[in-house]
Formats: structure tokens, sequence, C-alpha cells
């Protein structure tokens, strides 16, 4: 293991992407994996796909590293950049499993004959950019990080916005008591933003720990993503904050392990790389939408929207790519020319479209507190028995 080194990126050890705990499995049939992916339904992804699966769009994965090799995401996953530089190396146990997780959820294509066993992601065909931004929450190294945050989201952020990153999903965040906001991190948002670049953050896990603000999801033109279980319904955990743009599933959600195993989490941290896959939908069916036009079609085509339209709870309701790609269809502009109209111009031309960004909608105060984020608990659901109890 590499000694913790002193660098000018900093390591945002305060940024949690949270660990896993295994426990004894249950039997599962051949597409018993499958089966329990209840979030492909009812994101109404086989409606998407019959226009994309995401072919020719890039997600970064700001996250603990993703695993290339793991059969659902051979051939998915990109050359990467590791900002940490410290802490577990792959083939540690302590490397990479919340990243490899959120790739399997966005980018996951399956395994076997037909691609018929192992995760399948909203977005099966779209590639993988991982950036190492944090370390695993079992990392022995995080004992010894220092406890500011650094540079290093900032510039993982701007290092995929410049190496061809289309979406970027952040599902990690700072809602601890001295959570503020940074910054190089919000510039950097603003600088992918203007590049194009879609920036998804899940909103935090502090529900039921004071709802306290988290970062990067409050910065303006994040789209902040809360968790709901099957029903539809907010999960306790899923902060509430003015931030919330859409929800996803953040419940009994099935993910992938670089062990080759698979097991059942939670979090918000899932929602958004749900809410990344299926802006990378949107992107692929129509690539000249700006990031503002695409989290305006989120919010539009929400389903289940709360009584007034939008609440902290859920944002706007549950994201529906199948809906976004229709509803793009009618407004973005086709086979734009200018117009050449001889001796006569009637009117006054047409009127000036609204940049959609809603910023106003983001002036709230980026200033807060604290609390619990992501991934966190999970059941083993791999194939087979197992004899014994084992935590990470």
């Amino acid at each position: 293991m590499k000694a913790v080194t002193s660098r000018a990126g900093g390591f945002l050890s305060v940024l949690l992407a949270a660990g896993l705990v295994l426990v004894p499995s249950t039997t599962a049939h051949a597409d018993g994996i499958r089966a329990q992916q209840w979030a492909l339904e009812a994101m109404h992804t086989q409606e998407a796909w019959r226009t994309t699966k995401g072919a020719g769009v890039t997600v970064a994965v700001l996250d603990t590293g993703v695993e290339a090799d793991h059969p659902d995401l051979v051939g998915n996953v990109l050359p990467g950049k590791d900002l940490v530089r410290f802490g577990a190396e792959p083939g540690d146990r302590a490397w990479a499993r919340h990243g490899t997780a959120m790739a399997g959820i966005i980018a996951g294509h399956g395994h076997g004959p037909g691609n018929a066993d192992g995760v399948l992601g909203i977005a099966p065909e779209a590639k993988i950019l991982p950036v190492r931004v944090i370390l695993e929450d079992g990392d022995p190294s995080r004992a010894k990080a220092r406890s500011t945050r650094g540079n290093a989201l900032a510039e993982g952020i701007r290092w995929a916005a410049d190496h061809g990153a289309d979406v970027i999903n952040l599902s990690l965040g700072d809602d601890s008591a001295s959570a503020h906001p940074e910054p190089t991190e919000d510039q950097a948002i603003q600088y992918a933003l203007k590049k194009g670049v879609v920036v998804v953050a899940s909103a935090g896990n502090g529900g039921e720990k004071g709802d306290r603000i988290s970062y990067p999801a409050a910065y303006p033109g994040v789209i902040a993503a809360t968790a709901v279980d099957r029903a539809g319904t907010r999960a306790p955990f899923s902060t509430r904050r003015w931030y919330a743009t859409v929800s996803a599933p953040g419940v009994d959600v099935v993910i992938a392990d670089p062990d080759h195993k698979y097991y059942e989490g939670w979090g918000t941290s899932a929602a958004a790389a749900f809410v990344s896959g299926a802006a990378a939908l949107v992107k692929a069916a129509h690539p000249r939408l700006t990031p503002a036009q695409i989290k305006t079609l989120l919010e539009d085509t929400a389903r289940d929207a709360p009584v007034d339209g939008r609440d902290d709870s859920r944002g706007y309701g549950f994201i529906d790519p199948a809906a976004a790609i229709e509803a793009a269809d009618r407004i973005e502009p086709k086979d734009l020319q200018s117009a050449a109209y001889g001796a006569k111009y009637f009117g006054s031309g047409p009127d000036t479209a609204s940049s959609g960004d809603g910023t106003a909608d983001w002036a709230a105060p980026l200033a807060g507190g604290a609390g619990g984020v992501l991934l966190v608990a999970a059941v083993v659901l791999w194939r087979g028995r197992r004899t014994s109890h084992q935590e990470f």
C-alpha cells in the first residue's frame, strides 16, 4: 500500500461513498438478478431503448474507481484518471467497490448467453470514464488522510469535461457539520456545464439526520437526485432540500461488485446513477441539447409529480427517460439554416428562446451543515449459498 503523501490537489476525505455490508445470500435462479432489477421497468427503459441504449455517449463516474474487467462492464470502461494516488490498489478489497456499483447501474450490459445474467444498466451501450476522486469507506488509508476537502473533485470534473464526458455522475457528497460550498468545485461545475456536459449528483442521505445541505448537489446547474422506493415513496434517508430535481430508485437496488457477486443496496448515490443513465439516453437521442435543456426536460416529463408540481422530497417527480426523449423531439431545432426573405420581411422575427437554466431557482444560500450520504447497506444476491457472515 502506498503511503499517504501531501499533494496540491488534496483529498476529499469528507466526501463519502459509504461501504457495503455483506450478509447471508438468498438462492437465485438463472435470471434472479435481472428479475430483481425493479428499476428497469419502473423507469420505462424498454420504451426508451426503442430509440437508444446510450451508444455514443460517455458518462464520467467520479468515485472510488471502476473495475473495468467486471463481466457486466467489460468493453464499456474507458481509460480513466486516478486523482487520489494512494490507498487501495486494483485487487484489494477496498478498491473500486462503490464506483463499480455506480458504473453498473449506468452502463452495465450483463453477461452470459444473450447477456441475460448480471446487472443491466439504464444506458447499457454508453461508455464509462472512471475518475478516482475518493477512497472507499473501508480503505485503511482513510484514517490517515487529512480531514479537509482538497481539490480532487474540482480537478476531476474539469478533467472529465476535457476528456470526452457528456455526463458527469457524482454519487458522492459532503453533508457533514462543516459542509460548505467550495468555489473551486462550483467553478469546475460551471466549466463543465458551459462545455455541454450534464452534471448529476446525489441529494444526500441526511433525511433522518436533519436534512443538511449536501455538496456538490447544491451547486447551481446540477441535477440533484433524491431516492424513492418501489412504490415511488420518498426513502426516509433521502435529503429534502430546495435543490432536489428529480427522484429515482434508491431502495433495494441490485449492484455489481468487483468480487463478481451481486448485492442489494440503498442510497441517493444509486438514485444519482440512475439519473445519469437517463440523461445519457436523452443525450444519445438528442446530442445537440444543452445541459440546461436536458435538466428542464427531465423535470417537465417526470411522473407522479408532487401536488404543487415540485417539492423538496422528490423534486419534480420520478424520472422518465422515455418521456424526456419523446418530448425532446418536439423542442429540438432540426436542420436550422439561415433564410433569405427577398424584398419583404414580415413581423419582428422569432422570440428569443428562454435559456431554461433555472439560475434563479438555484439562488438559495449555498451554506449549511451535515449528514450522512450514499450507498450504505447491502444484501448479497449472488447465486448459491454462503455459510458464513461477512462484513466490510
